[in-house]
């Protein structure tokens, strides 16, 4: 695994230098792009595959990169996976128009692997489609329990409006892209969120899909507000409101386990919430806040699991799919200090990813679609 970063300004000037770096060995099978919607991305994909000669292409636009050499703006990175894998990849577009069917096309792609048992099947996903629940349950019906799910949702630097899949040559929106990787090595996967519960729960008495209309049998905005203490800023201005809620997640009791669901928006006349995936009726919910700490605490941990998952085999290379909100936690300094804990645990190994609006890490169950949540992918 080889990875290359690029933080220059003209688009084609990145991807070549970025997709150069990566390149380090013979035989690529697999290129996986996390780049800022600031770029060109028609320009930057195209330099890339001029680099790259055609090798199988996926990737997204990102609210922000991840590289060895720390969190990054405006940048690309590029990872290059190769040797003795076997990778095919598969693309669903209109996704808001079939969410499920979406991800059962994607992740198609586990059907066309040769002899080598299917590791995993990375997915990047429009995380503004819709539930992406659905999603993941589409990919589900397609592989089975017994191959993973991991991956994360794409970003537009937080102006949560249009976002971008990459797909070998094509820049698409409302897609899902997917490649599925065969090895006889395993692959380790870790998922944490470091978020705490706060106050008592409550019982989700009105909701659909993903708005939550009523906590407690109260409007769940004025819940929400009251409980949190929101600054006066977030109860008027629907930006501010935002950025308040990024750091203020939702847990649910699911058969699972506890989920996270990050609130993306609320609807100040009706006054419900809006949420990334889905918060069903009648389940019980909390309101979660989380420090550096805590937040550090989980990069450990879910970095750990992604290791020991291995077997013993050393990793080759990370990536990271981290959840935006958990930035919003840990400032600049600490989003330097999380990098640099991943980097610790991949022992030399590279390392990349971007911050995401959901993570998918799918190793048991049907579900396994989280907010505000760190997933780490270990390959060996």
């Amino acid at each position: 695994m080889g990875v290359g970063s690029s933080a220059a300004k003209d688009a084609r000037e990145a991807g070549s230098a970025a997709a150069s770096a990566c390149l380090t060995g013979p035989d690529p099978r697999l290129l996986v792009v996390f780049c800022s919607d600031a770029f060109d991305l028609w320009a930057l994909l195209a330099s890339i595959n001029e680099v790259a000669g055609g090798v199988p292409l996926i990737g997204c636009s990102t609210a922000g990169e991840i590289s060895g050499a720390g969190p990054g703006e405006a940048s690309v990175v590029v990872t290059a996976l190769g040797g003795d894998f076997e990778v095919a990849t598969s693309v669903g577009v209109d996704a808001a128009d079939g969410l499920r069917r979406a991800g059962a096309e994607a992740a198609s792609c586990v059907t066309a692997l040769g002899e080598r048992p299917p590791r995993a099947v990375l997915i990047l996903t429009d995380g503004l489609s819709g539930d992406q629940q659905e999603i993941v349950r589409g990919a589900y019906g397609i592989v089975g329990a017994a191959v993973p799910l991991v991956g994360g949702c794409a970003g537009d630097d937080l102006r949560m409006q249009v976002t971008h899949q990459l797909y070998n040559d094509r820049v698409l929106t409302d897609s899902v892209v997917a490649a599925a990787i065969g090895s006889e090595a395993p692959i380790g996967i870790g998922v944490r969120h470091g978020w705490r519960k706060v106050g008592e729960p409550m019982l989700v008495t009105s909701s659909l899909g993903n708005r939550v209309h009523r906590l407690d049998d109260r409007p769940a905005l004025d819940v929400y507000l009251e409980r949190l203490e929101a600054p006066e800023s977030a109860r008027i201005d629907p930006a501010a409101f935002t950025r308040f809620a990024t750091t203020h997640p939702l847990g649910l009791e699911r058969r699972g386990g506890e989920e996270v669901r990050f609130v993306g928006e609320a609807d100040f006349e009706d006054r419900s919430l809006g949420c990334i995936a889905d918060v069903p009726q009648g389940g019980l919910t909390w309101f979660m806040d989380g420090d550096d700490r805590s937040v550090l605490d989980a990069t450990d941990a879910a970095c750990r699991a992604a290791v020991d998952g291995l077997g013993g085999n050393p990793p080759i290379g990370m990536i990271a799919f981290d959840c935006i909100a958990r930035r919003g936690v840990l400032g600049d300094e600490g989003m330097q200090r999380e990098v640099a804990r991943v980097v610790h645990h991949a022992a030399g190994a590279p390392v990349a990813g971007f911050y995401t609006y959901g993570e998918i890490a799918r190793v048991k169950g049907v579900t396994g679609f989280h907010n505000q949540t760190l997933v780490v992918l270990a390959v060996s």
